[in-house]
């Protein structure tokens, strides 16, 4: 059920007017949550419909979106854009990263790459650091590992309510919810170094390391707990899915 006309279908089912007459060409992407979703045009610039109680009305931003956008992240309650510019631009529920004044700052330029979790966002930025906001229990709170994560960082990996950063020393540094994985205590000693690749459940995560071992936690019944093979997981282990 769209719940804003304005911005999202009428009682007929059918696209708004208002919105539809955006869609006749030039469309190259489109971002989803459960509530709303934002195209993004061939010109840069992005129309948003849905829930305008959640991130379907981006009315409040609309000037920063009419062009130079290219790329649109979701989480489940708002929406970010990266612009060509480096910089970012939020709008949604505030809790969950739709204001992002907490980080507006940092976010002006620089930024690579944005990460979402369920109810919060991360941004890589250029210099190799790491900008977070959003839901504090879903990773929008990295202050505990904010040293860690000031340069260095190559790549992001998100579960739904925490996040894994890759380092380019095959570190790994976890942060938000410690039973979706952003606890890693129990394996940090296996995370200090040769880490080449990380994956996520929904609340846990996989790294392979350069000697072909995984190290898993988080979540015992979303694959945190790998003890049941552990002794097929030492070595030669190529991909994971």
């Amino acid at each position: 059920m769209w719940q804003n006309v304005r911005y999202g279908r009428d009682n007929n089912n059918n696209i708004n007017f208002f919105v539809s007459q955006e869609f006749r060409e030039g469309v190259i992407q489109v971002a989803s949550n459960p509530s709303a979703l934002a195209a993004i045009k061939a010109d840069g610039s992005v129309v948003t419909w849905g829930d305008g109680l959640s991130c379907g009305d981006s009315s409040s931003v609309s000037e920063k979106l009419q062009e130079g956008v290219a790329q649109v992240v979701c989480c489940c309650r708002a929406f970010a854009a990266i612009k060509a510019d480096g910089s970012v631009v939020t709008w949604g529920d505030a809790l969950s990263g739709g204001g992002g004044s907490s980080v507006s700052e940092k976010l002006q330029g620089g930024v690579v790459q944005v990460i979402s979790s369920e109810g919060a966002f991360a941004a890589i930025k250029d210099d190799g650091s790491v900008v977070t906001w959003g839901r504090e229990t879903d990773g929008g709170d990295s202050s505990a590992v904010a040293v860690q994560l000031s340069d260095g960082v190559v790549q992001v990996i998100s579960s739904l309510f925490a996040f894994a950063a890759i380092k380019a020393d095959g570190s790994v540094v976890t942060w938000g919810d410690g039973y979706s994985g952003g606890d890693s205590s129990s394996v940090s000693w296996k995370l200090q170094e040769g880490v080449v690749h990380v994956i996520s459940s929904g609340h846990a995560f996989a790294a392979i390391k350069v000697d072909g071992s995984v190290v898993t936690w988080g979540n015992d019944f979303s694959g945190g707990d790998s003890s049941i093979v552990s002794q097929r997981l030492q070595e030669g282990v190529v991909a994971l899915a």
